[in-house]
């Protein structure tokens, strides 16, 4: 029984995601002049980063402070770091990918922003401070989309 109610949160949260996601795209076409435009087009205008952008940025911080040892969270319980150094570069908290049967395990936050972390540079990886960590990750172009 908890499994089939897990199922049924996370797919309660995917569908506010996207009527989230709906009501921002609605939002950007209510301001005058820019109802034709494609909602990237709009958001650059607004200067307003996407939903998306956002969410992915707020995975990363949140990475960070379990890996670090800031949240009070064991690391363990969400992460894997990648013991296979060959053919890895650039930081050295790479995490490990799991393979995922389930497109519903996909979404699940342990398994979203392993492969942006991934992408993320040594400097931006091993700052010292979240507000460090957040200013790096700023200026930083490899973890977006």
């Amino acid at each position: 029984m908890p499994h089939k109610l897990g199922h049924r949160i996370c797919a309660g949260i995917l569908t506010a995601w996207k009527r989230f996601k709906e009501l921002e795209r609605k939002a950007t076409k209510m301001v005058k002049g820019l109802y034709k435009l494609p909602y990237e087009t709009r958001l650059k205008r607004l200067k307003l980063t996407s939903l998306q952008k956002r969410r992915q940025r707020d995975d990363l911080i949140e990475a960070y402070k379990i890996l670090t040892g800031k949240e009070g969270v064991d690391p363990h319980c969400f992460f894997t770091l990648d013991q296979n150094r060959y053919g890895t570069s650039g930081q050295e908290l790479k995490l490990y990918t799991r393979r995922n049967r389930l497109e519903l395990r996909r979404n699940f936050f342990s398994q979203r922003v392993v492969p942006h972390w991934n992408r993320l540079p040594e400097p931006v990886v091993m700052a010292e401070s979240v507000n460090t960590f957040k200013n790096r990750l700023d200026r930083c172009e490899e973890w977006g989309n």
